[in-house]
């Protein structure tokens, strides 16, 4: 796939709005009941990078970032800042957030992961792209050094130098960025209209990596 490992501006996508999207298809039957299905296993975020300019000199980095990932061509890297943490907002990413795994005596590589919820309606979010030097491990509640596994920041892949005995519970800390591209191939830009007031529109979507 076609990506840069590039983050858009964090300053930027701070004022930026944007969510979950999630797709469910909806039969009303005959007599009065529903049928409610969905295609989609993950959800897909969308978010609009306009809202976070307030300057010509913001306006400029959008259009250069545009530029240089050829419009849709390219994915890039997003920092949602209402959700890039494995832990609540306002704490600090520790070794034992998420559970990602169980070892059985063999396997060695392990998927970020991070769950919504709790119970049978628990929801497990693949983490694809964790920023570097925020990743931490414990294997059965015991923290890992960094010499122990190898983190892939490119497919959010944690490989452990040694596997872990069968039923030892793997889990991890970490910051992560969502994969998206610009959702447009053509920014609309008007010098004195963002001098009134008027914000361009610069819609970006989340890719499946």
């Amino acid at each position: 796939m076609s990506f840069h490992e590039v983050r858009f501006p964090a300053p930027l996508s701070m004022g930026s709005s944007g969510g979950p999207e999630r797709r469910t298809e909806i039969v009303s039957l005959r007599n009065g009941a529903e049928e409610r299905n969905t295609p989609w296993r993950h959800s897909r975020r969308h978010y609009d990078a306009g809202l976070g300019m307030r300057s010509l000199d913001d306006l400029a980095e959008v259009v250069a970032f545009f530029e240089a990932r050829r419009g849709q061509l390219f994915g890039f890297r997003w920092k949602d800042w209402s959700d890039f943490k494995s832990c609540p907002p306002s704490a600090r990413p520790g070794p034992m957030d998420q559970a990602i795994g169980t070892g059985d005596g063999s396997r060695r590589t392990f998927p970020l992961s991070k769950h919504y919820g709790r119970g049978a309606d628990r929801y497990e979010r693949p983490i694809r792209k964790p920023v570097a030097g925020t990743v931490s491990v414990a294997v059965a509640g015991v923290i890992r050094d960094q010499a122990d596994y190898v983190l892939d920041t490119t497919s959010g892949t944690v490989t452990l130098v040694d596997a872990p005995v069968e039923g030892a519970l793997v889990t991890a800390g970490f910051e992560f960025d969502v994969p998206v591209r610009f959702d447009v191939d053509r920014v609309a830009v008007s010098v004195a209209g963002f001098a009134a007031g008027e914000i361009p529109s610069v819609p970006v979507i989340e890719i499946r990596v």
